[in-house]
């Protein structure tokens, strides 16, 4: 009796764990798109946390199962936290209208070279208005759809996945950049689109000095929407994670970041502003 009280507990909390920091249900497309958001304010701010790009006032403290999730603020003093705030309420803007395809943020040390990359995080979104009717899972060869718990077991594992990554990778250097460009989908974009705060890009290509390193840190769906998180940083940082074998697919020097590049339209880009680490 005991046990099964406790147990009971244990799941309401979790429970109360998710909806305070997600959505409690996930039916319809709006409750899906606000998932979708605020996976990408945890995904990104947990970026910047564990790199040390903000100072821990910048930040507020949620939890989920056994994680401690630092989120930024939305009214932090801190003004690189404060701009990237609102870049990401640029692209909830672009992600509403279902416009935004990949949201690329690069970390660079030279601000006389923007484009040279040290490490890259990158987030590709893809739609559907079928919802619960399409079938997005397969398992023995039989259709099934995504269920809310799915989607929690993936959302979890996606961000156990990126702190293992982010904790690994070596200690970024004193004074970083940091830079943001929107992707579109050519075919729904307006050609004078703009979200708010951002402006036009141009069509450069982005490298790393070194080879780039790719991990595919997961996928995240729902009856709507598709999050795929990538991280992408030079070979010779990344010491700890070669020795325990998690490194992926490798690219080479001057690829072209992201790899889509051909199949979008180039967003624009945020100004760039230094970070203290």
């Amino acid at each position: 009796m005991a046990a099964g009280k406790m147990c009971m507990r244990k799941n309401k909390e979790a429970a109360a764990e998710w909806a305070g920091l997600f959505m409690s249900d996930l039916k319809t497309q709006q409750e899906s798109l606000v998932f979708v958001k605020r996976m990408m304010a945890v995904a990104v701010s947990s970026i910047t946390y564990l790199r040390g790009i903000f100072p821990e006032d910048a930040y507020r403290s949620r939890y989920l199962e056994d994680l401690c999730i630092k989120v930024l603020r939305e009214d932090c003093n801190t003004p690189g936290a404060s701009k990237v705030v609102k870049w990401m309420m640029g692209c909830f803007d672009a992600l509403q209208k279902q416009y935004l395809q990949i949201v690329f943020i690069g970390v660079y040390t030279n601000p006389e070279e923007p484009n040279c990359i040290i490490e890259s995080y990158q987030f590709k979104f893809k739609y559907t208005e079928k919802g619960p009717e399409m079938d997005v899972l397969r398992s023995d060869g039989a259709e099934m759809q995504v269920t809310l718990e799915d989607t929690k077991r993936a959302s979890v594992l996606l961000i156990r996945k990126l702190f293992l990554l982010m904790q690994n990778l070596d200690v970024l250097p004193n004074n970083v950049y940091l830079t943001m460009k929107l992707y579109y989908y050519d075919d729904v974009t307006p050609a004078d689109y703009e979200p708010p705060g951002f402006k036009e890009g141009e069509c450069d290509s982005l490298w790393f000095e070194g080879t780039a390193v790719n991990f595919k840190v997961g996928e995240v769906q729902t009856a709507f929407h598709t999050l795929r998180v990538r991280v992408s940083a030079e070979q010779g940082r990344l010491e700890k994670l070669q020795e325990g074998n998690h490194l992926r697919e490798t690219k080479q020097v001057c690829q072209r970041i992201p790899p889509e590049r051909e199949m979008m339209t180039v967003g624009p880009k945020v100004g760039l502003f230094s970070a203290q680490v």
